[in-house]
């Protein structure tokens, strides 16, 4: 597996897999060609599905100023590697000079048939039975197993990813107003954020996660800063439950740092032998791992053991299993933003039950892995990030 560098990406919304990474692919491009001044791009599948609704056209277009760029848009070519394929294309004297066609494979990252055999392997482990077999031997946790594959500089890495996830937080709590689009979606964490002060016990503690998932995702919506945990699409989960635990139980930063390894390497596996892409396997790949990924964070905060971890890890991942990713007009909002907040609790209750177990359980996570892979494989493309079924076919 690769680095878990490669999971928390900092980067504007308001979608890694359709903004994020085609940006990234097109500025590649360009610098292999700096003399020419005329591209054109052709998105295919997903990709041109939704393109228009997650900016995927501004991101290149923007990527490519001030030289001209076409984009084509062909939602109804699926290329074989993955349903987000690109085409880009040097232009000069109004003959292709140079073409080449890359994938854009979620959380921001680029592959095509070439890639995953050209990338260093950062972990010599990739299953979560070999990683928590090695923690049982050697007496460690996760966090611990990443700081060993990783070296010690993850954690300045990590600071920064957790700075930025803070801030993200912050900056929606703060702002109002409606999200752009055309869909007339009103913010509402900072509404959420002040009603939670006026509750007690349970029902404090919950809005105030709503009121963090929501600030995030709305900044994710709103083209802000924010970091893939494991995608744009499902930024709010993860932070939203750190947060509120660093506020209401005092967890230090260092200990916050250390779940964030645990998260990302939770998020590594399921990249690494499935997908966190919604366009390949719908919203289980991207809402459902960052409930995995939470989870596993969560726990590993309040004391449990690997094998609680692995246990809240896999409920938060079996308890998505075939959520569809159909987002109306192709923006990121709706059902997105309230996915994350739904999602935020979720994450704590699979802690709960996991912390109240010894940790033993039938199914464990590398077979809702495969499980979510295959699923994912058997949905229809309608429903994975095509705006062609479910709520997206609703009238609004």
């Amino acid at each position: 597996m690769d680095s878990i560098q490669r999971i928390f990406k900092i980067g504007q919304g308001p979608s890694s897999s359709h903004t994020m990474g085609p940006k990234k692919a097109a500025e590649l491009f360009l610098a292999k060609h700096p003399e020419v001044s005329n591209f054109r791009v052709t998105l295919y599948g997903s990709l041109a599905a939704t393109g228009k609704g997650h900016l995927t056209d501004v991101a290149i277009i923007n990527a490519f100023f001030p030289h001209q760029c076409e984009i084509i848009w062909e939602p109804t070519i699926f290329l074989p590697f993955h349903p987000n394929g690109l085409k880009f294309e040097a232009i000069q004297e109004g003959k292709v000079k140079n073409e080449w066609i890359i994938y854009s494979v979620g959380g921001g990252e680029l592959a095509d048939e070439h890639t995953k055999n050209s990338r260093s392997k950062i972990y010599k482990m990739n299953t979560m039975d070999s990683i928590l077999k090695w923690c049982q031997l050697e007496g460690k946790s996760f966090w611990e197993y990443v700081e060993d594959s990783e070296g010690k500089e993850i954690w300045d890495f990590l600071d920064t990813v957790w700075s930025t996830m803070q801030a993200a937080i912050k900056r929606g709590i703060d702002a109002e107003g409606v999200l752009p689009g055309g869909l007339g979606l009103q913010r509402k964490a900072s509404s959420y954020s002040t009603k939670a002060k006026s509750y007690a016990g349970s029902l404090r503690s919950r809005a105030q996660i709503y009121s963090y998932a929501l600030a995030i995702s709305e900044e994710n919506a709103a083209g802000g800063i924010v970091v893939t945990a494991p995608t744009c699409g499902s930024a709010g989960v993860l932070p939203a439950v750190l947060y509120h635990l660093l506020k209401n139980h005092d967890f230090t930063d260092s200990r916050i740092l250390k779940s964030l390894a645990t998260a990302g390497l939770i998020a590594n596996i399921v990249k690494n032998n499935a997908s966190i892409s919604g366009a390949e396997v719908g919203c289980q790949g991207e809402i459902g791992v960052a409930c995995a990924m939470t989870a596993a964070a969560a726990t590993q905060l309040f004391g449990g053991s690997p094998a609680q971890i692995e246990y809240a890890a896999e409920m938060g991942l079996e308890h998505h299993l075939g959520l569809t990713c159909d987002p109306v007009c192709g923006l990121v909002q709706v059902p997105c933003i309230e996915r994350n907040a739904f999602a935020a609790v979720r994450a704590l209750d699979a802690c709960s039950f996991s912390m109240l177990s010894d940790g033993l359980h039938l199914i464990n996570f590398d077979k809702v892995v495969e499980t979510m892979k295959q699923t994912g494989h058997d949905l229809p493309s309608l429903y994975k990030e095509t705006s062609l079924g479910g709520l997206a076919l609703l009238k609004i």
